[in-house]
């Protein structure tokens, strides 16, 4: 069979998973915190027809030049599917739980497991034993207890109020609080029933050295793997709060309430992706069905 047909078919597999990512990122150009895919490719091992030769030499000089190698390619493949996390776009929404970053970071979560449950507003002593995911999604709600969480109910994870020591948790805002605002710093006062300010937290963040690294989870979540880099004081885990770090500080971006960052994908950008890929689609099938019609030439040669 002709090797030009297995390479149109590796192409048609290669140019339909980038048409799927582009797809996926065109269905979520309004989801919030939303981090575009991108897919790049790579030839195949090349089958060597011959191989290179150095110039022949003898005393008076060289016999004959040196030789090139001759190979044929054999396709292309995925390279990788890369996560992209630029910065979106911010959008104003004066709602005091929705949350934007301005830089690196992205914002704990954190849900109990079986005999690991979360109290609202009692210290966690081991994040360890919980599941944590992150987020660059700001839009956050009060449950009935007051803890900060988001749309699937996960706990907000920072500094909880006074007495909790350097132990990480959920933050509480009490029932009989009359107000509250969140400051870039993620520092979260509340004004009491006698009209006294105080502070029911501080919501701090994750810094990853390589956030390409992260595996998506779903629901604008992601989970860090052994490639993210996640910072942490050296303790031996992601323990306490001198893992996590306080917004505007050691790299990360400040915090803004009342905004959204919205996703980063570029419509204009993907269509034209988009039309490249299907051409290029396009192209390989029309190498099959010409090897194809070479084929029938051959076999009927013989009639």
């Amino acid at each position: 069979m002709l090797r030009s047909m297995y390479s149109g078919i590796s192409g048609m597999k290669g140019f339909q998973a980038k048409l799927d990512t582009i797809g996926n990122n065109i269905a979520n150009v309004n989801t919030y915190g939303y981090k575009k895919g991108r897919v790049t490719f790579q030839d195949t091992m090349s089958q060597s027809m011959s191989g290179a030769q150095g110039a022949i030499q003898n005393g008076n000089g060289n016999i004959r030049g040196g030789i090139n190698p001759s190979q044929v390619g054999l396709g292309s493949q995925i390279g990788s599917v890369d996560t992209i996390h630029t910065q979106g776009n911010r959008q104003t929404t004066n709602r005091p739980l929705d949350l934007s970053l301005e830089g690196d970071g992205m914002f704990v979560l954190g849900e109990g497991t079986p005999g690991n449950g979360i109290q609202p507003g009692q210290s966690i002593g081991d994040l360890q034993n919980i599941n944590l995911s992150f987020t660059r999604a700001g839009n956050f709600y009060l449950d009935s207890d007051g803890a900060i969480v988001n749309g699937d109910g996960k706990y907000l994870i920072g500094k909880p109020g006074s007495g909790k020591g350097n132990l990480a948790g959920p933050i509480t805002i009490p029932d009989n609080a009359q107000s509250f605002s969140i400051q870039t710093d993620g520092t979260v006062n509340f004004v009491d029933e006698t009209g006294n300010p105080q502070v029911a937290g501080q919501i701090q963040l994750a810094k990853f050295s390589n956030p390409g690294g992260l595996q998506k989870a779903g629901s604008n979540t992601f989970r860090n793997t052994n490639n993210a880099g996640l910072s942490d004081d050296g303790n031996g885990g992601f323990n306490d709060l001198g893992d996590l770090i306080v917004a505007g500080e050691d790299g990360t971006g400040q915090m803004v309430s009342g905004a959204l960052e919205m996703s980063n994908v570029d419509l204009a950008d993907s269509f034209t992706e988009m039309i490249t890929a299907q051409r290029g689609f396009q192209a390989n099938t029309r190498i099959i069905t010409t090897s194809d019609e070479i084929l029938q030439e051959l076999v009927n040669l013989k009639r």
